[in-house]
C-alpha cells in the first residue's frame, strides 16, 4: 500500500472530521430514521428514504476518511530551508504570460484545496515545481492550457 504525503494540519482536520461524522452525524442520522419510522408505513415514506441515504452517504464517507488516515504518512516540514520547493513549501510565482502573481502551498492530494491556494504536489503544477530554486522557468500543461511562471520565492515557513 503506498503512503499518501500529508501535513500534520492536514492530517489532524481529517481526524477532527471523521470524528464529527462519528459522534455528531451519525447519531443525528439515527434519530432522523427513528422519526421516519415513527410516521407509519416505511414503504411510501420520503422522509425514512432521505434519512437511509444520507446513513449511506455518511458511512461513505467515514470509510473515505479512515482510508486516508490508514494512507497517509505526515511528513514533518517544520525544517523548511526556503532553498527549493518541496512538500509544504509555500511558492511564490509570477505568471510570466498574465503578470499575476500567485502563491501556492505544496501539500498532498488528501488536503489540496484551490480556494486556499494549497495545491497537491501530485498536480502538474506540482510536480513542476518540486525541486525547483527561485529564480526557475517552469512551463505547465494544464487541463486549462500552457501556462509560465518564474518562481519568484519559496518561504521557510511550514504549510499550514
Amino acid at each position: 500500500m503506498q503512503k499518501v504525503p500529508i501535513t500534520k494540519p492536514g492530517f489532524e482536520k481529517l481526524k477532527k472530521d471523521l470524528d464529527h461524522l462519528k459522534r455528531v452525524a451519525v447519531p443525528e442520522n439515527i434519530r432522523q430514521i427513528e422519526a421516519a419510522r415513527a410516521h407509519g408505513d416505511i414503504s411510501e415514506n420520503a422522509e425514512y428514504e432521505a434519512a437511509k441515504e444520507q446513513q449511506s452517504f455518511i458511512q461513505g464517507k467515514i470509510q473515505e476518511l479512515e482510508n486516508k488516515l490508514a494512507t497517509s504518512a505526515i511528513i514533518d516540514s517544520a525544517d523548511l530551508t526556503g532553498e527549493r520547493a518541496v512538500f509544504g513549501s509555500t511558492v511564490i510565482l509570477e505568471d510570466t504570460i498574465k503578470g499575476e502573481t500567485i502563491e501556492y502551498i505544496l501539500v498532498g492530494p488528501y488536503e489540496s484545496d484551490i480556494d486556499n491556494n494549497k495545491i497537491s504536489v501530485t498536480s502538474p503544477i506540482g510536480k513542476a515545481l518540486i525541486g525547483r530554486e527561485v529564480g526557475e522557468e517552469v512551463t505547465v500543461k494544464t487541463p486549462g492550457g500552457v501556462r509560465k511562471f518564474e518562481i519568484v520565492d519559496i518561504a521557510a515557513k511550514p504549510a499550514t
